[in-house]
């Protein structure tokens, strides 16, 4: 009896292998997969369509890996670990394996990850989620996004002449979205966020020209712990926009008011301050870097030193990083320019440089990340967008533009806002490996694309179909947790689709296993409605 017992015991110990994963040799059990194996040692093998609580699918091919010893490529989440396996997880076949796969994903993938209003501001600011804020009558809320991008949203909502409408998606269907004097009630009405306990970094910068873009720069520096002094010619802060701009345009309360914030932050301000070429060296001597605001540079070039054009001073377009490595340029210093919201918007992007310069990283400037796109709406979809949006008329200000919304007027406007930016844009995987990878969208693109649909009726999810990468996750989820429907693949070959099955509707697909679904969704073609 113990003879047996101790037989059945050894038959349940698993055999153990050897192999090597990047020159390293690990220890696994018999029938692990390659994925498995990478995992244990802490390496992050790119997958689409794997999820731990499902047995593996081999859909996306993205999970690629080279067998060193066969020169084979193989994919790691169904491959089994071997003895004296050698696997390579990074290589330049490997690399150009996973972007293929990326781009022939991507060839189907219909979608933008950021609505075209939020790529054509200067600034880049999330448009879409201001406006739900917005249209929930949350204004605090709704402030604290703009001010991540836009550190003066009262004097921009006056003043810009708003390029971000002029690509509104609605703008297609009716009349774009009121987006400058949405942003304008913001700034008037909203509480400013609360920017205390920032940990101080110990680093001192200057900011030369107390403009839009200096103004911006020493915001979005001084949030980043750096102590930042403001240096400007005139006793005031605010450059062109106290001294080009009829009061009835720009009030100067409100102009006092949001620099007031700026300053409310730590930002140091010395008005009244010359800069001369003995001024110069002083405050580069005394700082960790130096950021140039100071607007059209005319006739003081030879103060800075740096390489220059006629337009004005030379710098890196995408750090703002001029000849001498520990200057930064932004603003009408650039190039002349009337639009306020791009020297804002530099302003913001050349705090992420100089944060890199000061810890001693490579400047890269701000991350820009993968952004799928498709284009205009045509007329068939118009219905479909208009699901999650309010079928009405561009909103006036019944006092008058001048005179700005109310609160209800904003919240009528802001409603009416289609939500074209992706709500997985935060949590893709297909953006996040398609930035990494460097995918190209358009490479395999060989006619015209889909029309897109939206399925809204559901109380807590939403399911766009032409986001689905067929990666059956879904499928595989609702199968485990016996859905009476679930999802199932519908079709043949090219033409086969994700959907619930027998045309029933979605809150039938997804009765019990709407959050799990979504939250495991890679692309998030089927996600948590706010």
């Amino acid at each position: 009896m113990k003879l047996v017992t101790c037989n059945m015991k050894l038959a349940t110990i698993r055999k153990m292998i050897k192999l090597k994963i990047n020159n390293t040799e690990i220890e696994v059990e018999d029938g692990t997969s390659v994925m498995k194996a990478a995992q244990s040692m802490g390496i992050d093998i790119p997958n689409m369509c794997w999820n731990d609580e499902l047995e593996h699918f081999t859909s996306c091919m993205l999970c690629m890996v080279k067998n060193s010893g066969t020169g084979r490529l193989l994919p790691s989440c169904s491959v089994k670990a071997v003895e004296g396996m050698q696997i390579l997880t990074e290589d330049e076949e490997v690399v150009e394996s996973r972007k293929t796969a990326l781009e022939l994903l991507l060839s189907e993938h219909v979608g933008d990850c950021e609505a075209p209003c939020q790529v054509a501001c200067p600034a880049h600011m999330d448009i879409p989620k201001m406006n739900r804020l917005i249209a929930a009558g949350k204004l605090d809320e709704a402030l604290e996004v703009v001010k991540h991008d836009i550190a003066l949203p009262a004097i921009l909502g006056r003043i810009c002449p708003a390029p971000c409408e002029g690509a509104c998606h609605r703008k297609t269907v009716d009349e774009p979205v009121s987006i400058c004097l949405l942003k304008r009630i913001v700034g008037d009405d909203g509480v400013e966020p609360n920017l205390s306990g920032i940990e101080k970094t110990g680093k001192k910068v200057a900011v030369i020209g107390a403009g839009p873009a200096g103004l911006a720069a020493a915001y979005y520096l001084q949030l980043k712990g750096i102590q930042v002094t403001l240096f400007d010619k005139n006793e005031k802060a605010g450059g062109l926009l106290r001294t080009a701009i009829n009061d009835e345009i720009l009030p100067k309360e409100v102009l006092d008011r949001e620099i007031a914030a700026i300053l409310k932050t730590g930002v140091l301000f010395e008005g009244g301050k010359a800069i001369s070429a003995e001024k110069y060296a002083e405050i580069k001597s005394g700082y960790d870097a130096v950021v140039l605001a100071t607007g059209a540079l005319a006739e003081n070039a030879e103060v800075f030193g740096l390489k220059a054009n006629p337009k004005g001073i030379e710098a890196d377009k995408s750090t703002y990083q001029t000849s001498d490595e520990k200057v930064f340029a932004i603003g009408n210093v650039l190039r002349s320019s009337r639009l306020a919201v791009r020297s804002v918007g530099q302003g913001k992007e050349v705090a992420h440089s100089v944060l890199q310069f000061l810890n001693k990283q490579k400047v890269l400037g701000e991350p820009r990340l993968f952004n799928s796109r498709f284009g205009r709406l045509v007329a068939n979809e118009y219905a479909e967008y208009l699901k999650e949006s309010i079928d009405t008329k561009r909103t006036l200000p019944k006092s008058g533009v001048q005179s700005g919304f109310t609160r209800d007027e904003a919240v009528a406007e802001a409603k009416r806002c289609l939500h074209c930016d992706c709500r997985a844009i935060d949590d893709c995987k297909l953006r996040e490996y398609s930035t990494y990878y460097q995918a190209d969208q358009k490479r395999f693109n060989t006619g015209a694309r889909r029309s897109i649909t939206k399925q809204v009726s559901h109380g807590s999810v939403v399911y766009e179909p032409q986001k689905c990468i067929k990666c059956g996750i879904c499928v595989r989820l609702t199968e485990k947790y016996t859905e009476r429907f679930g999802f199932t693949y519908i079709g043949r070959g090219f033409d086969v689709v994700v959907g619930v099955p027998f045309e029933e509707a979605l809150e039938k697909g997804l009765t019990g296993t709407a959050v799990k679904v979504a939250k495991s969704c890679p692309t998030g073609a089927i996600s948590l409605k706010e």
